[in-house]
């Protein structure tokens, strides 16, 4: 069985919600049309991601507020169970807040270059900092956010020549991608320290995903 209950339930919610074909154009730049697609492996790709993150989330995160930095829908949080605290998250595209609002009314929005000082235990830009061209002050507005005792959980692209393929199949453009999850890695390596790292899906190397920790002065 390629999805869970849950993933079943919010592709449908999203196909009810979302006509992908006629808003494609709104919705490129986010999951949604990868969550909703039509073969269901690349589907599963984009859902796994979301379960692994869970996973780590589960395996490093305190109990505490959790911030989706990128969140589009909000399908992380639909997944990401039992959450140990608030769900807070930083998105610019107006309609698919309208859509998370909806879904998830007691999230709580957040300016994503003014998040403070030690708020979150956990921290996800999964498949979302790619498509910034200045990544390091990003990574250090989200590093100073952070509890102490904090994890940051990070997933992007690897662009390799399987992915690019992949992403052609899939009808996927991707001019929106300035930035490699490695190039993203090693400018986190800056003001974080890795835990764990895999490849995704199922050590497929499309994506990776990995925690780390703020470096403390």
């Amino acid at each position: 069985m390629l999805f869970s209950n849950t993933v079943k339930s919010r592709r449908a919610a999203l196909r009810t919600q979302f006509d992908v074909r006629r808003e494609f154009e709104t919705l490129e730049e986010s999951c949604v049309p990868s969550y909703v697609h039509r073969n269901p492996l690349a589907a599963w790709t984009a859902w796994s991601r979301l379960t692994a993150a869970a996973r780590l989330y589960a395996r490093f995160a305190p109990a505490g507020p959790v911030l989706d930095f990128g969140s589009a829908t909000g399908e992380l949080r639909q997944v990401l169970e039992p959450i140990r605290g608030d769900y807070h998250f930083v998105e610019q595209n107006e309609v698919l807040v309208g859509a998370l609002k909806r879904n998830i009314p007691e999230a709580r929005r957040e300016d994503g270059a003014q998040l403070g000082e030690g708020r979150f235990a956990a921290v996800f830009a999964l498949d979302s900092l790619e498509h910034n061209e200045e990544i390091g002050p990003i990574l250090e507005t989200i590093a100073r956010s952070l509890r102490p005792d904090g994890v940051f959980i990070l997933s992007g692209p690897t662009e390799n020549a399987l992915y690019r393929l992949g992403r052609r199949l899939a009808g996927f453009d991707g001019h929106y991608h300035v930035q490699t999850i490695y190039d993203i890695e090693r400018q986190a390596q800056a003001c974080f320290r890795r835990e764990a790292r895999s490849l995704q899906p199922a050590g497929i190397p499309l994506f990776a995903l990995s925690a780390w920790r703020a470096k403390r002065p």
